[in-house]
């Protein structure tokens, strides 16, 4: 066991100076101090009681629970990466579509081709505006307890759209004027050709 090592006189004024300009964590109480008692704490208000529900019945839709937000309010926010006043245009339906595929009907494992060799020809063929129809998608009445978007072409399609093989020729993706479609519809508007 080691000795403890006693302090020079230089070292015991330069800790004395140290110790002085601190404040110590905890204050120890002092034999004269007496431990405060603990307070009681308070009861909380009473809730409002929950509405009665049975178990299976679905549960009320409101807009403020959802995680995500709506593809309208994702696709409105989005940066704009073309011209402002093309992009104004646009969304005010002054630009017509050059070309345009209609989605209605299709599955996701058959509208993933078709949508993606239509954008490629359309960008070949020197198209910089088209209209992609996806629908607003089906409701039922039969929902269930579990909340379920609707519209599954309606949500797959802009992401398809953003990710590759697509994403280097797709410059905007925007939610279609009532004109060609409104939210049942995209436009996609294409990069030049080179």
């Amino acid at each position: 066991m080691r000795r403890p090592r006693h302090l020079s006189a230089e070292e015991r004024a330069l800790w004395d100076r140290v110790a002085d300009r601190t404040d110590p964590l905890k204050k120890r109480p002092t034999k004269a101090e007496k431990p405060k008692p603990k307070q009681a704490l308070s009861r909380p208000e009473p809730r409002q009681s929950l509405p009665s529900f049975t178990i299976g019945e679905a549960a009320p839709y409101r807009a403020d629970n959802d995680l995500v937000a709506s593809i309208s309010d994702r696709l409105r926010t989005a940066p704009v990466r073309m011209d402002a006043k093309a992009h104004k245009r646009m969304t005010r339906g002054k630009l017509a579509p050059e070309a345009r595929i209609d989605l209605h009907g299709m599955t996701l494992a058959e509208a993933h081709p078709r949508l993606v060799s239509f954008v490629i020809s359309a960008h070949a063929s020197g198209h910089r505006l088209v209209l992609v129809i996806t629908g607003k998608g089906r409701r039922s009445d039969e929902d269930g307890p579990i909340p379920v978007r609707h519209g599954r072409l309606r949500h797959e399609v802009p992401h398809w759209l953003t990710s590759p093989p697509l994403a280097g020729i797709v410059l905007q993706v925007t939610e279609a004027h009532r004109s060609h479609g409104g939210h049942g519809a995209l436009y996609v508007y294409l990069s030049r050709t080179r």
